[in-house]
């Protein structure tokens, strides 16, 4: 049951007569699909989340019959602040604009991103692009912070139906590059595999038989002794999709915080994950006409790219 009292939305919550879980933390995370494990914890030490009307720690054990009461404030609506900061513009017309996004950008305010993104640069350069949902005008597709390369922004509603169609429908191109561990066992294939939240850890995604489906096109560009360059076409545009996907058959992204292996294997001076927005394909919805936008290599990651050519050379 959910409700809002005093700009708090508060959820109650009954355990069953065996719970799945047995700490506090995971069982509220668990049966609250929206709330991360560590928002969760948050909630906790700030005394929002209750047991029987009293306060309780995160490693508390719950029990059968145990009425816990979440209390989590109602987000307030966010005004957009215009920024003036470094945007690389691919293309631009009437329409839409296409964006070379650099590593390290967030594509739209969030939680612990208010300014500072892409949506804040786009509203300094385009004053009237205040289209679609509220905190993200115009976003037609995301790509993740540490990763690098093009997407495309509608700059009208009409232009972010048609758009958002060829999305929907398969229809617009978006390949990536993107470095993984280990040598892929066949030269091109697909990875057809449903992904969902992970049913442990609530800040990363997983291959699961619940998930939405999800497809990915490889192939090889070139090897790279202990490591692989492949070149990896969306179908479908699930949260972390590649990432998971890869990691999913045992080839993680080098570099991957999340998902890769960084224990194991060196990332050679790399700071965030191989992966870059290549190229991108759709179709004008003014004009009518398909345009496609290539992208290369940012210097970190071409540099990575000539330091795994230079150990295979040298063996």
């Amino acid at each position: 049951m959910t409700h809002e009292i005093d700009r708090q939305a508060v959820i109650e919550l009954q355990v069953p007569p065996q719970p799945a879980v047995a700490r506090l933390d995971r069982y509220v995370a668990l049966a609250v699909s929206s709330l991360s494990r560590s928002y969760v914890q948050h909630l906790i030490e700030a005394g929002h989340i209750l047991v029987n009307e009293r306060p309780a720690r995160a490693s508390q054990v719950v029990q059968p019959g145990d009425v816990i009461l979440v209390r989590q404030p109602v987000p307030q609506p966010t005004e957009l602040v215009a920024e003036e900061l470094p945007l690389t513009v691919v293309y631009e017309d009437a329409d839409l604009v296409v964006i070379d996004k650099a590593a390290g950008m967030v594509v739209h305010p969030g939680p612990g991103h208010p300014r500072g993104t892409l949506v804040n640069a786009l509203l300094a350069r385009y004053p009237d692009m205040r289209v679609g949902a509220e905190v993200r005008p115009g976003i037609v597709h995301r790509l993740d912070q540490d990763t690098s390369g093009l997407l495309v922004v509608a700059r009208h509603e009409q232009a972010l139906r048609a758009l958002t169609a060829q999305q929907q429908a398969h229809e617009m191109h978006k390949a990536y590059l993107a470095v993984v561990e280990g040598p892929m066992k066949e030269l091109e294939g697909v990875i057809d595999a449903p992904i969902g939240r992970h049913p442990r850890d609530r800040q990363r995604q997983a291959v699961v038989t619940n998930g939405r489906a999800a497809r990915t096109h490889y192939r090889v560009r070139e090897q790279l002794g202990a490591y692989t360059l492949v070149e990896a076409r969306l179908e479908t545009g699930r949260t972390h999709q590649i990432r998971v996907h890869f990691a999913h058959q045992q080839r993680p992204v080098l570099g991957d915080p999340l998902y890769g292996r960084r224990k194991s294997h060196p990332t050679f001076g790399l700071q965030r994950q191989f992966l870059h927005a290549y190229r991108l394909g759709f179709v004008v919805p003014s004009s009518g006409v398909w345009r496609e936008f290539t992208s290369p290599l940012p210097a970190d990651l071409a540099r990575t790219l000539e330091k795994l050519r230079s150990l295979v050379r040298a063996v």
